[in-house]
């Protein structure tokens, strides 16, 4: 089989064509629930699209985004932050690629988007969905700019599909593209609940609004700054319908008569002004300033761009969301203090039923939740994060809406203690009061707590609000001093429970470079890969899942391959274990930068073939693949004896892996 196949097209060169991620319904849609599944989609290659296309405009007003027919307003938010920044753009968009009309140039692109801990690269192909051969998704104010629509595909690519990017939240969408952090601010609740019922205190509410404002004033340049409302204002105006739209800038300038306005400048991701307050053009607040200054203040908006001032700013927006600056050297920077946050740590965990799913602080079971080590050399600011793995298969419908969110995202929190490191007492710690947390557990996907830290350990938990919620983590860790995260151990192995009965093989085997690390299905080495043999014989129909398939990888963490696998489907009487040229029955994609990868699925029975894989082909390294299948066994009367000790055998079967033979 192929991993990709070269066709005619334009000017008659091969010209690659994703199979991981074809041209098709399959790349569009995921469950059909959004009105993208009523359009005509054809694919189309830029050339095909405009005569001369380009990545990027001569006018750098013309390069940003304007949002098609896809719900994506809060991806395209997100992208404005790699216009600022050139330094983030090329590490998404890597510079000097084959463009149209290059000599070298085949169709194909590259982008890496960062996920769980890692930078990925996702390549596609160049074919885009259009409607009446014109871009029907994401494209550029210019249009023969497709920078835009290709990142688009690529970060639909690594969801699954266009339809999975129908709405979501702009915080996200800024860790993706820039491996950072991001905060959300509710700008209507914010505060108390006592703070929500008063006059009194609803004015000072809106005073700590001003504030955090004015925190990241002189960050305005390098932080990412976007808005949204979350409810319908008693107008009809377009700002109520649950949109995202980015803050291109904001500045400070006096009226005439001396007194200060603060003023926002807006691009709407619909490409078109929907505000009609007092600063729109020939508005009233205008008149306030000195000719000279209004007149410079108004040039600077471009075609969905509109100016508004705080007090409306804070009025008809209910959120904002807040990108951390990171800088050429890609350290982060503090939104608070303005502090360089050089240092940085990440490590992978998880919670499991039964063993390290704990629950909040009411659960009695709370202590079980995983630990983590944070020791502090010297005094510094600190941010600590806590990013969840969305639950596999969800996705989100709306980007606000607390019942969407509870479907993808477990409620999470974090909780730190000042602890001596060698005298720790965890019953003792816990029902103390911690020294920081994220005061509450929210329905999103990272939580992030903020802290002067003096030197010392303190002892760090993440956890789930209901006790036995199961969902795969990521702590980072951001400081301005020296510092250094490590897990404590868990006095048990983490052992996921299972229903039913399962028999699990394990198999061992090897990349080699030049002979069996063939690659993703991108690449035509992909038949060199190992081939694992997987036989489900008849049996009585269980219901559910009956196949789990682990992928896991002999590196550290901090070398770690992209890997995924294919299951195919094989002739019973095939002993050379050759991959088909038949599309696989199941599969494991992307690859991701994981130590190891999993798939649970339904097959029929019948003999497969499991084929590990890293992304790209000659990537050396050990691996294990552990394939287990749900059985039938009849009930037998137990053979068990008091006071004699049942002898528990695990039985492993290893088998050096050969790679398969090449296809013709």
């Amino acid at each position: 089989m192929k991993a990709s196949k070269r066709t005619g097209c334009g000017d008659g060169d091969g010209l690659f064509e994703d199979l991981d991620f074809p041209s098709d319904d399959s790349s569009l849609f995921c469950d059909n629930s959004t009105p993208i599944s009523r359009l005509h989609i054809t694919w189309l290659r830029p050339q095909e699209i405009c005569p001369s296309p380009v990545a990027f405009p001569d006018n750098i007003h013309l390069s940003h985004a304007k949002q098609g027919l896809l719900g994506d307003c809060w991806f395209l938010c997100a992208c404005s932050v790699l216009l600022k920044n050139k330094h983030l753009l090329d590490k998404v968009f890597p510079p000097h690629q084959p463009l149209w009309g290059d000599s070298n140039y085949r169709g194909s692109f590259g982008f890496h988007f960062w996920e769980k801990g890692h930078w990925t690269e996702v390549i596609i192909d160049d074919r885009l969905p259009c409607v009446d051969s014109a871009l029907c998704f994401s494209h550029c104010h210019a249009p023969s700019a497709f920078w835009v629509a290709l990142l688009e595909k690529a970060y639909a690519k690594l969801h699954g599909s266009y339809e999975r990017l129908w709405a979501g939240q702009v915080s996200e969408a800024l860790v993706d593209l820039t491996g950072g952090l991001a905060e959300c601010w509710n700008l209507s609740h914010f505060g108390s609940d006592e703070e929500q019922h008063t006059a009194k205190e609803n004015h000072n509410q809106a005073a700590r609004k001003k504030l955090q404002l004015d925190i990241i004033y002189p960050l305005r340049a390098s932080c990412a700054l976007s808005c949204s409302t979350q409810s319908i204002p008693g107008e009809d105006s377009e700002p109520g319908q649950h949109h995202a739209m980015a803050v291109m800038e904001w500045l400070d300038v006096a009226t005439v008569a001396g007194s200060p306005v603060r003023l926002f400048r807006i691009r709407n991701p619909w490409g078109r002004c929907c505000w009609g307050g007092a600063w729109t053009e020939g508005g009233a607040g205008w008149r306030s300033l000195d000719s000279v200054d209004a007149l410079d203040i108004q040039a600077r908006a471009a075609q969905g761009d509109f100016w508004l001032d705080e007090n409306e700013f804070l009025s008809q927006f209910d959120d904002v969301t807040v990108g951390y600056p990171i800088s050429e050297e890609g350290h982060l920077q503090s939104i608070y203090t303005g502090n360089s946050l050089p240092h940085c740590h990440h490590l992978a965990g998880r919670w499991v039923k039964g063993l390290s799913s704990g629950g909040s602080r009411n659960s009695s079971s709370y202590g079980t939740n995983p630990k983590f080590w944070l020791k502090m050399c010297e005094k510094g600011e600190v941010f600590v994060s806590l990013l969840q793995h969305s639950k596999p298969g969800q996705f989100a419908e709306t980007p606000v809406k607390d019942d969407v969110r509870r479907q993808r995202y477990q409620a999470i929190a974090l909780h730190m203690w000042k602890v001596e490191k060698k005298r720790l007492n965890v019953s003792r710690t816990l029902n103390k009061s911690p020294c920081a947390s994220t005061h509450c557990h929210a329905h999103q996907r990272e939580v992030v707590l903020h802290g002067l830290l003096e030197p010392g350990h303190y002892l760090v938990i993440p956890s789930t609000y209901q006790p036995g919620a199961q969902a795969r983590f990521l702590i980072r860790v951001f400081s301005s001093s020296t510092s250094s995260v490590s897990a404590l151990k868990s006095p048990a192995p983490l052992l996921p429970l299972t229903d039913g009965e399962w028999e699990t093989n394990h198999f061992r085997g090897s990349w080699v470079e030049g002979r069996s690390a063939g690659g993703s299905r991108n690449f035509p080495s992909h038949a060199q890969n190992p081939g694992f043999p997987l036989t489900l014989r008849d049996q009585p129909m269980l219901p559910g899942l009956n196949v789990k398939v682990n992928l896991r990888q002999s590196r550290a963490d901090a070398d770690l391959l992209p890997i995924g696998f294919h299951i195919y489907k094989i002739s019973a009487s095939e002993q050379s274990h050759s991959i088909p040229s038949e599309d696989p029955v199941a599969s494991c994609v992307p690859h991701c930068y994981t130590q190891d990868v999993s798939l649970s699925c339904s097959l029929a029975p019948g003999a497969y073939l499991v084929v590990p894989s890293t992304y790209q082909p000659n990537c050396a390294a050990d691996f294990t693949v552990s394939l287990a299948r749900r059985i039938h066994r009849r009930v037998v009367k137990s053979q068990e004896k008091l006071g004699r000790p049942i002898q528990e055998v695990s039985h492993i079967s290893m088998m050096q892996s050969r790679p398969s033979l090449p296809l013709p």
